[in-house]
């Protein structure tokens, strides 16, 4: 099973991009399935949103918060602390949307992305970062995932994000 954390504060869009990456990797059909929920305190914009996506070749059955994770992909560098490394299984990674660089994870200006798209946040560059340095899922399923999911208003530019970020996330 891979599973992976998003976190980000209220408003970011972490859970989104968790339930866009499940249904990614469904896309398709197969012997493939997707859970994706969120974790979160009182519900007020800025505050900090855990976000969990796990997916396997089996029904996901198990629904508790993910203890090990494959990927760890955070919105919001502010939330990151070196205690996160904990939380990663063996050859796990952390990607981060920040401009400056963290030593032990994978830094990405998503922000400039997110702006040259005129996008509000970031969940969606970072979707697509994912996409390209996991292989977990395709870039083309991660659009694909947007189609069916999103509103048709602002579904061109999310894909054009996702794209970008994809082939920007060069390890």
């Amino acid at each position: 099973m891979k599973e992976i954390i998003w976190l980000g504060r209220g408003g970011q869009g972490a859970f989104t991009a968790a339930k866009l990456l499940g249904a990614a990797y469904t896309i398709n059909g197969g012997e493939k399935y997707a859970l994706a929920f969120p974790s979160f305190g009182p519900e007020r914009r800025g505050a900090p949103v855990r976000a969990f996506t796990k997916l396997d070749t089996k029904p996901v059955a198990d629904r508790s918060q993910t203890e090990k994770a494959d990927f760890i992909v955070i919105l919001d560098d502010t939330l990151y602390g070196p205690q996160l490394q904990g939380l990663l299984k063996e050859n796990g990674k952390i990607i981060i949307n920040s401009k400056d660089d963290i030593e032990g994870a994978l830094t990405f200006d998503a922000e400039k992305i997110s702006s040259e798209y005129r996008l509000p946040t970031v969940n969606t560059v970072m979707l697509g970062l994912l996409a390209g340095i996991s292989e977990v899922v395709s870039a083309e399923e991660a659009e694909l995932a947007v189609k069916g999911y999103m509103p048709a208003k602002i579904q061109e530019r999310n894909i054009s994000a996702i794209s970008k970020a994809s082939k920007e996330a060069v390890l």
